[in-house]
């Protein structure tokens, strides 16, 4: 199964509110994720059990390094009106106190780290889109975990957002040890991350 694309019809394309609207009401099989990716609202297919381990795996190892009132989520929206963009990212680390409260997304200036593990439906969404819109939030780091790239999976660390794009601070094979800077300061083995 691979994404689908919800058409908002005539009229709701320029209108942030009524993308959130039909972002909110839109049914879709339960484990799907729905997101609002450059104005589109997106149903992508519950990720496959590689994928959940990878984000477990990575979530684990998080914890041991994040501050105590910080929290690490995968199901909470971050919001990036700029570039039409309602993401719901693999993790994201944010305080504990943006994160609590009634409603399912939080402003994207206040996450720390965003990651995405691509899988082939949204391959191209989190490598491109995603991206650029976590850049354009200035979301300070974007770890993206990539076992679809070219058969040589990838982990690859963005930073120093500065008008939409990235600077690219690391990049691994699987294999390889990957270092998040401080406030993180964890160096993750890729080795231990399924690929596929």
């Amino acid at each position: 199964m691979s994404a689908l694309t919800v058409d908002p019809g005539p009229g709701h394309g320029q209108d942030w509110g009524d993308l959130v609207r039909i972002w909110e009401e839109t049914d879709a099989p339960e484990g799907c994720k729905v997101e609002i990716i450059e104005g589109i609202v997106t149903v992508s297919p519950p990720p496959s059990k590689d994928h959940n381990t990878t984000a477990e795996l990575l979530q684990r190892r998080l914890y041991s390094v994040i501050p105590e009132d910080w929290g690490i989520y995968q199901t909470l929206g971050v919001s990036v009106p700029g570039r039409a963009g309602l993401y719901i990212p693999d993790l994201v680390v944010l305080p504990r106190a943006v994160a609590s409260g009634p409603g399912n997304r939080v402003p994207a200036e206040e996450v720390r780290l965003v990651v995405e593990i691509t899988s082939p439906a949204n391959a191209n969404h989190d490598r491109i889109g995603k991206a650029h819109g976590y850049a354009k939030a200035g979301i300070e780091l974007f770890l993206l975990l990539d076992p679809w790239h070219s058969g040589r999976p990838t982990a690859t660390l963005y930073g120093e957002p500065s008008d939409g794009t990235y600077r690219l601070l690391e990049a691994v094979e699987y294999g390889g040890t990957l270092t998040l800077p401080k406030p993180f300061g964890l160096d993750l083995d890729t080795g231990v991350l399924p690929v596929g």
